[in-house]
């Protein structure tokens, strides 16, 4: 599947409500949802290929497919409410959805507000450059010249470990970065495992991943104190990842297989 595609829609995304200030919602359980028969699960449609909205103006991305399987998991219908990066805690929290599978980033600041469920997806951040350069760490980018994203989580990364005659040389965004690598003006980029998937389908064969920089797990995020919830969700994903409906999602959308840090299941 091609989320290029796809991703033509998610510009006209319908502006959301900002919601009233409302009390915090308890803690949510399953069977609250199951006697209800829907799942409100709130998610980004702005972000390709995780979350994105199709042709039809529907959601749709990786994070879409997730949350359908959760709810076919749960045996009920799925709601998925659109939300943007500010208010998706703040949706979840006030009940307007019952989780978040929302690209959030597990982090411990986000951690005092809610719960989160192991890894479902993530980010690995590279150094990806000509396949005819053989660098596997900090000291191979001594000399070279290389292209990132200015102010981007690759550019702190590359700066934190270049040799003093690293050339880094920063561009207005990935797009510009990679149109750097694929024009020859850099031999070397730092980027992300889904803007590797971008140029490895329109230029195959010609670069690859050298060394890894950095990982962002995402988790999928309930309320606190839905501990049974919490408990529910992780297995859930210990059957998607042991029966492999998990990695068949990340290949249709980032065409690669899951990674080993997401595939491992939390016992």
């Amino acid at each position: 599947m091609n989320y290029f595609t796809k991703a033509l829609g998610f510009a006209a995304a319908a502006a959301l409500l900002a919601g009233a200030t409302i009390a915090p919602a308890s803690a949510q359980t399953v069977e609250e949802i199951k006697a209800r028969g829907t799942v409100n699960i709130g998610m980004l449609v702005d972000f390709p290929p995780f979350g994105i909205l199709d042709l039809q103006g529907q959601p749709d991305g990786y994070d879409a497919d997730v949350a359908k399987l959760l709810a076919e998991d749960m045996g009920v219908e799925v709601n998925i409410v659109p939300v943007t990066g500010p208010n998706r805690i703040p949706y979840l929290l006030s009940g307007q959805v019952d989780l978040l599978v929302a690209s959030l980033g597990i982090t411990p600041e986000r951690a005092e507000q809610v719960d989160f469920s192991q890894p479902y997806a993530g980010i690995e951040i590279f150094v990806y450059g000509d396949q005819s350069l053989e660098v596997t760490d900090a000291a191979g980018l001594s000399g070279q010249n290389v292209g990132v994203a200015r102010a981007s989580t690759q550019d702190t990364a590359i700066t934190e470990i270049a040799p003093a005659d690293a050339n880094i040389q920063r561009f207005d965004d990935d797009a510009t970065a990679v149109q750097a690598l694929l024009s020859g003006q850099v031999p070397l980029i730092g980027a992300s495992n889904v803007v590797i998937a971008q140029i490895n389908q329109a230029a195959p064969d010609r670069f690859d991943a050298k060394f890894p920089l950095r990982q962002q797990s995402q988790g999928i995020a309930v309320r606190k104190g839905s501990d049974e919830l919490l408990t529910y969700v992780n297995g859930f994903l210990n059957r998607v990842k042991e029966g492999g409906e998990l990695n068949a999602i990340h290949v249709e959308w980032l065409q690669s297989p899951l990674p080993d840090f997401l595939a491992k299941t939390q016992q």
